[in-house]
């Protein structure tokens, strides 16, 4: 008997990819949720035997997700698929019942061997639930263009995000990556997110390979350097020098793991110019103002990083040259095939 599937992404591209690594014989038993709240009403109303879980979505994300149906006592087989691969992330979603998880992108032979794993499951408990029948349900950034660029940054952040993990040895927060193509008199509304009361410190670091060029923009709350220097095992007087050292050492290892995650998806090399400080202790606004006649248009891709429990919040904004949208678009094209 054929399962009911349902894949749950705010992804579509990501529903997409997962949706061409099941069976031929399986797309007509498949469902599609783009955020947690969907998937659980989708549950619901359908007898789903296998459920694919993003971890980052809105509404109601991968951990809350699972949370409820760990309460319920679901008997849905949930396999969690996403960019966040920090260690402290598949314990947690293990811990809450998940069976296994599968690191973005997916791989199909390993969902291949997942399934195997599964339908031998299925035949050796004879007690598992029958499958009710399923109901189906210049150059510009389109919506469809926007979801694969914010698709392969989740991935990327991911990565940079777990690099950031085990270093310090912390959960890191992850966000939903926004992505827009903006005029320079919004690039100031882009970062309102993180320009409150607080000043701020920022790095300024070019990249450029294949066509593509652009700047990485990291900015960083100064409330966070006390927390930073604690992680870093670092007991000394926090002086401008050394904040200024903190403050490169965390965009190297961000700026540096979101490019290369980037760069190995769109099968491309970069070069990264040498990171240049625009400002220390000041408001978001007055660190671009030297640049911002630049930029003009861009594609902007705004990453918001957190750490738990910690005072420590930063942003990195990823900004291409219009020039550069062309050859980004025809390098993404074969991601939209169907």
């Amino acid at each position: 008997m054929i399962p009911a599937v349902l894949i749950c992404d705010d992804s579509n591209l990501a529903r997409k990819q997962m949706a061409r690594c099941l069976p031929e014989s399986w797309q007509s038993a498949i469902h599609f949720a783009a955020h947690g709240a969907e998937a659980l009403q989708l549950i619901k109303t359908n007898a789903i035997d296998l459920l694919f879980l993003d971890l980052n979505m809105p509404i109601l994300d991968g951990y809350q997700v699972l949370s409820a149906l760990k309460e319920t006592q679901s008997s849905i087989r949930v396999i969690v698929v996403s960019g966040d691969v920090q260690p402290e992330a598949y314990e947690r979603v293990m811990q809450l019942g998940a069976v296994d998880f599968v690191k973005k992108p997916v791989d199909a032979s390993k969902i291949a061997a997942l399934l195997d794993t599964v339908a031998s499951e299925r035949k050796s408990n004879p007690e598992a639930k029958a499958s009710a029948q399923p109901i189906l349900q210049t150059v510009e950034v389109d919506a469809e263009l926007r979801d694969v660029f914010q698709e392969i940054t989740n991935v990327a952040m991911g990565q940079a995000g777990d690099l950031l993990a085990r270093l310090l040895n912390v959960f890191v927060k992850l966000p939903i990556p926004n992505v827009n193509l903006i005029e320079v008199s919004e690039l100031h509304m882009a970062l309102a997110s993180v320009e409150d009361e607080s000043s701020t410190s920022a790095v300024c670091q070019g990249f450029i390979g294949g066509g593509v060029s652009g700047e990485a923009l990291l900015i960083l709350t100064d409330s966070s350097f006390k927390d930073i220097a604690r992680l870093m095992n670092y007991h000394g007087k926090l002086t401008h020098q050394v904040e200024l050292e903190l403050l490169m050492d965390i965009a190297n290892i961000l700026i540096g793991s979101v490019l290369k995650g980037l760069s190995e998806q769109l099968d491309m090399g970069f070069s990264q110019g040498h990171p240049v400080v625009l400002g220390q202790h000041a408001a978001v606004s007055e660190l671009i103002k030297a640049n911002s006649g630049r930029w003009r248009k861009t594609l902007a891709i705004e990453i918001s990083y957190g750490i738990e429990n910690y005072n420590i919040m930063c942003d990195l904004l990823l900004l291409f040259t219009e020039d550069s949208l062309k050859t980004m678009k025809h390098k993404v094209a074969f991601l939209l095939e169907d």
